[in-house]
């Protein structure tokens, strides 16, 4: 059972106790607008975390604390890029620059700070969704107390609003005005040791971060310290650079709205996609997203105007075509759908289901016989692999238009020994036979079809209603024709 709610109303840290006490397992997804952040439980231990647009300093973070070189960064780097989907922490594993001990101890760090960092928020809303998990190709999991983790970050969270006082935000530019290493009786700690060289007035505190290999508690803790002694003192706030700053705000509206589509909350996923856009029109990314998302929302029109929209400087893929087609099958335009089907075919020669996608378009397109032929290549393509009722529901439709009654029976029937309660191939068989004139035959098709355990089929009501007219039964033809328009109006004027 999904729950969710406002932050305001309940804390993140509750939230986090209740599925810990409750051994939950799914996908705990929080949002204020402007932030996104997730955490993801097993039996409820903490196995993954992260917060959108902190990026990940995996790399960094070796890099800075002296575990791996810079060398082994950029060389690790450029085999991910070749590789796709293989992990960087496994690439530098392979490599030897570090050990895996080394490794699942730094991602730990990561995970704790994500959760902690997501502790204080205190607005914005919550969701959780039961038996959600990660994609463990992608991200390496471990296994937190979540205990544990509620007591350091209440702890944090407590000390945060005591550095917040001094550190209001992570956009200001701090210098050092006495160095505390003239002083003799200044005993300083690790952390403040790694930041007096970068309080130069030109970094940030998220730069102190990035280049003191520190995690953003221990860089705010240390810089408060300084301030409060006299050490260092606040510079004012860093410019705003022009347009790579505006490159920046659309990726990070692009990235915010692939977590909120992720998430599935498409409607704030809409509006991430819609300010993308707002800043560079043909954001490929945001194009290709809102049309997924107006199509799931009946607007077909409109999901083709996205989908027409992006740029094919490289070539339109093919995640792109499939969709189109979707589009305009809904619009009814089944000739521009097959042309479609054609260019998605260059780029996927074989695959049967392009096959049987282009059959139902050519037989909606009124084009029988087109469409028996190519749905007798399917089945041959298909091979000894079992066809899925929609090949034979449509099949069966396609021979009998074509004219071949006999041929649409027995594909009827084999699809019904495969699957002997899926109501499209009852109805459409039992039509076939209705056809031919075995009328007494076809009936049972239709009465299976309502009991089938599925959605009621309008169209079985409608031809039991012609067969109990046909008998001199009117009162019967009549609750079964009032019950198929009352489950589709639109199903034909013939039943008016």
């Amino acid at each position: 059972m999904a729950i969710e709610g406002s932050l305001a109303d309940v804390s993140l840290a509750d939230i986090c106790q209740l599925l810990a006490l409750g051994r939950k397992t799914g996908c705990l997804t929080t949002t204020d607008r402007s932030n996104f952040g997730y955490i993801y439980f097993k039996s409820g231990r903490v196995v993954y975390a992260s917060v959108l647009n902190r990026p990940d300093r995996l790399g960094e973070l070796l890099v800075k604390n002296g575990v791996i070189q810079r060398e082994d960064l950029s060389r690790a780097m450029e085999e991910q890029s070749r590789e796709g989907r293989k992990r960087l922490g496994e690439i530098l594993v392979g490599f030897g620059a570090l050990n895996q001990e080394e490794l699942e101890g730094w991602i730990t760090v990561q995970i704790e700070e994500a959760v902690y960092h997501l502790f204080a928020w205190n607005q914005g809303s919550f969701h959780f969704n039961p038996d959600e998990t990660p994609d463990e190709d992608q991200v390496f999991l471990v296994s937190l107390n979540a205990d544990g983790l509620l007591m350091e970050g209440a702890r944090r969270v407590d000390e945060w609003s005591i550095i917040e006082r001094k550190i209001p935000s992570l956009d200001l530019l701090f210098k050092m005005v006495r160095d505390p290493q003239d002083q003799e009786d200044v005993e300083l700690s690790v952390n403040q040791k790694k930041l007096l060289p970068l309080l130069d007035g030109s970094r940030t505190v998220t730069d102190l971060v990035q280049d003191a290999g520190l995690v953003e508690f221990e860089t705010g803790k240390a810089l408060y310290e300084l301030i409060q002694a006299g050490f260092v003192q606040e510079f004012g706030k860093k410019a705003k650079a022009g347009e790579r700053k505006d490159d920046s705000a659309v990726q990070q509206h692009v990235s915010l709205g692939q977590a909120f589509y992720k998430a599935g909350m498409l409607e704030d996923a809409a509006r991430e996609f819609d300010e993308a856009l707002k800043g560079d029109d043909f954001e490929p990314t945001a194009r290709f997203r809102l049309g997924l998302i107006t199509l799931k929302s009946g607007q077909a029109e409109r999901a083709l105007e996205h989908f027409q929209t992006i740029p094919d400087k490289d070539g339109v893929g093919y995640g792109v075509i499939r969709n189109m087609a979707l589009a305009l099958e809904r619009l009814g335009r089944f000739d521009e759908v097959i042309k479609v089907l054609n260019q998605a075919s260059s780029q996927r020669a074989g695959d049967p289901d392009l096959t049987l996608t282009r059959a139902i378009a050519e037989l909606k397109a009124g084009n029988p016989q087109d469409a028996r032929a190519t749905f007798r290549k399917y089945r041959k393509d298909m091979g000894k692999e079992e066809s899925p009722p929609l090949y034979y529901a449509f099949a069966v439709l396609a021979a009998a238009m074509a004219g071949y009654l006999d041929e649409a029976i027995t594909l009827g029937r084999d699809g019904l020994k495969s699957y002997p309660a899926e109501a499209s191939i009852l109805v459409n068989t039992g039509a076939v036979l209705d056809r031919k004139g075995d009328h007494e035959a076809a009936e049972p098709f239709f009465l299976r079809a309502l009991s089938s355990g599925s959605d009621v089929p309008p169209q079985a009501h409608k031809n039991l209603g012609d067969q109990a007219y046909r008998r001199g039964d009117k009162m019967g033809a009549r609750a079964h024709f009032e019950r198929a328009v009352k489950l589709n109006p639109s199903l034909g004027g013939d039943v008016y």
